[in-house]
């Protein structure tokens, strides 16, 4: 059924300019309310999305077919728990010292210092070794420290020649031994 343009014409010309004025405003503030409300109208099937996926992933969970995530405060304590406490701190040296033996290193005798990490609230030991060896005895130390200590922290090494024909480098590792005040 078309209506025929003559008929449209008349009409609103009946109107009037007040009509056409209140005809276009009506247009004009349908025409902004519906670009105002879409945003918000596919943010809420966004959110409808998730809430069904958070639903869906929550049955997983309880199911046991996925693992509940891991909270951050959980991975926390996980890795304090993993840390050597406080009092094998004896330990974790004698594994310091048995590795540049394994390695043939010479360690002079090293400073020692206990601290208390405040960012952290870790022990923390600040251990400087001068060391004596060739380069790739030193190398297979430091792999074989931070491989088998993971709670030592490497923070400068420094190494020198006496001499160019030299075979053996001298030098000091500076590391952080950091341990759980348990």
């Amino acid at each position: 059924m078309q209506i025929p343009k003559l008929i449209v014409h008349e009409y609103l010309q009946g109107l009037g300019v007040p009509g056409l004025a209140g005809l276009a405003l009506v247009l004009l503030a349908l025409v902004y309310g519906l670009a105002g409300l879409m945003p918000d109208w596919q943010s809420l099937q966004q959110l409808s999305q998730q809430t069904r996926e958070a639903g869906e992933y929550l049955a997983k969970v309880e199911e046991g077919s996925i693992a509940a995530p891991v909270l951050p405060q959980r991975q926390l304590d996980d890795f304090r728990s993993k840390l050597p406490s406080q009092p094998q701190a004896t330990v974790a040296i004698d594994k310091i010292y048995a590795l540049a033996a394994q390695e043939r290193i010479t360690l002079a005798r090293g400073e020692y210092s206990l601290g208390i990490d405040p960012k952290t609230h870790l022990a923390r030991y600040q251990i400087l070794l001068p060391v004596r060896g060739s380069y790739p005895q030193l190398r297979r130390f430091l792999h074989a420290l931070l491989g088998q200590l993971p709670a030592v922290v490497v923070e400068d090494v420094e190494f020198q020649r006496k001499k160019i024909a030299d075979a053996d480098l001298t030098g000091r590792i500076r590391m952080t031994l950091y341990l759980s005040r348990s």
